[in-house]
């Protein structure tokens, strides 16, 4: 027998989750069904952590009839930034990379049990591209609502400036197979919000509240003043002085040395340790007299896969030496500054402190498969934002 998609009270969450990359968007109060990704190392982190190893094939050969065995009720997308980047070509929907995308949005008018939510992230930028545009006119004709949101972790107390579009989707209604096909709502909590975009978490937090919600719509530059209400970086620190180390029996460290030459490439020779020292992270004084205009270690921003490979517009650096007298300036070379290493990104992005890196992954393999695409607790506040009783009785 065809299986119901109706989701009765209390039934988990069935999610395809597209884009899995190590699991960013995973939630473990779902099931997730299937999840997909080309990238093979990504695949080995996602696997040794949700047990799972997701589907390496072409989605764009998916069809819709495929998408219907599933059974979802959810799904979750996260499709690569690049045509979109600032620093990128921009080519948006003629980027080859953008089109895999575009063909699951497509199929939905196809499927015969549509998924009742769609979770959409990428970087900023993507509001404003024709691929954004062909989304909501596919969304829009298939009888979704969407609210949109640009957010940032600082919003939610972690002390990373990373904003992020996020999308939350739900269908106008569904077809209840078993209550003689009456078409049954679904919406959000405040529908005074459908169809718009915000920079306010608010009603991801259970603050309908207009007033409160546009007061906090802050623009990009206001973010940073978040900084003072946010946890302090320590937190989220692996080690803080030179005379810790690091057990890389928790799977988060590199085993081996790395050596940043002057262009600042990272080349890496793999030694089997049992400890790695924060010496392994510090940046070589060579880079800092050559790069030092490029390094930011004043706030933490968004870290790429070119992370310890390259200098400029890969990521953040820490400063371990503060200056001895409080308001004095200290230059680059007397902050001893580091790198941040693979859990502490992790930290950063609110993945579970049992998350962990396959032993096999080098250090480079490890910041290149963890495109840490979404802070870890939005789509779980974004899954409950759907009004519950709007979904079939059991």
């Amino acid at each position: 027998m065809e299986k119901d998609m109706c989701k009765n009270d209390g039934e988990a969450w069935r999610v395809l989750e597209f884009y899995s990359g190590i699991g960013g968007m995973a939630d473990v109060s779902a099931q997730v069904v299937e999840a997909f990704d080309i990238n093979d190392k990504a695949n080995d982190v996602y696997e040794l952590n949700f047990g799972h190893r997701p589907y390496q094939g072409n989605i764009q050969n998916l069809t819709a009839a495929e998408l219907d065995m599933y059974g979802a009720h959810a799904w979750l997308l996260s499709p690569p930034c690049q045509p979109y980047t600032r620093q990128g070509l921009q080519k948006q929907s003629s980027d080859a990379r953008a089109f895999s995308f575009l063909k699951i949005l497509e199929l939905i008018p196809h499927t015969v049990k549509p998924p009742h939510m769609l979770f959409v992230e990428n970087v900023v930028g993507f509001e404003t591209s024709d691929t954004h545009a062909k989304m909501i006119e596919i969304l829009a004709n298939s009888d979704y609502l969407t609210q949109e949101f640009i957010l940032s972790p600082l919003q939610f107390g972690v002390p990373y400036s990373r904003p992020r579009y996020f999308c939350l989707v739900a269908i106008i209604y569904f077809v209840c197979m078993h209550v003689c096909a009456k078409r049954k709502p679904l919406s959000f909590r405040c529908q005074l919000l459908n169809n718009q975009l915000l920079r306010s978490p608010s009603p991801l937090l259970g603050n309908d509240d207009m007033t409160v919600i546009t007061k906090h719509d802050q623009p990009d530059d206001s973010w940073d003043k978040l900084l003072e209400s946010c946890d302090p970086v320590e937190r989220f620190l692996e080690f803080s002085n030179s005379g810790d180390q690091v057990n890389t029996e928790t799977g988060f460290l590199s085993t081996g040395t790395a050596a940043v030459d002057d262009f600042g490439a990272a080349e890496e020779t793999v030694e089997v340790d049992r400890c790695v020292s924060i010496d392994h992270f510090l940046v070589p004084l060579s880079l800092i007299e050559r790069w030092g205009s490029a390094m930011d270690s004043k706030r933490c921003c968004c870290f790429t896969k070119s992370y310890y490979q390259y200098v400029k517009g890969t990521g953040s650096l820490l400063a371990t030496v503060q200056p001895k007298n409080k308001g004095k300036a200290s230059s680059l070379k007397e902050q001893h500054l580091r790198y941040f290493t693979p859990r502490e990104v992790a930290n950063l992005h609110s993945f579970p402190g049992d998350f962990q890196f396959p032993h096999h992954l080098s250090l480079r393999q490890r910041f290149f498969s963890g495109k840490y695409r979404a802070l870890y607790k939005i789509p779980s506040l974004c899954r409950d934002e759907a009004d519950d009783e709007a979904y079939c009785p059991a």
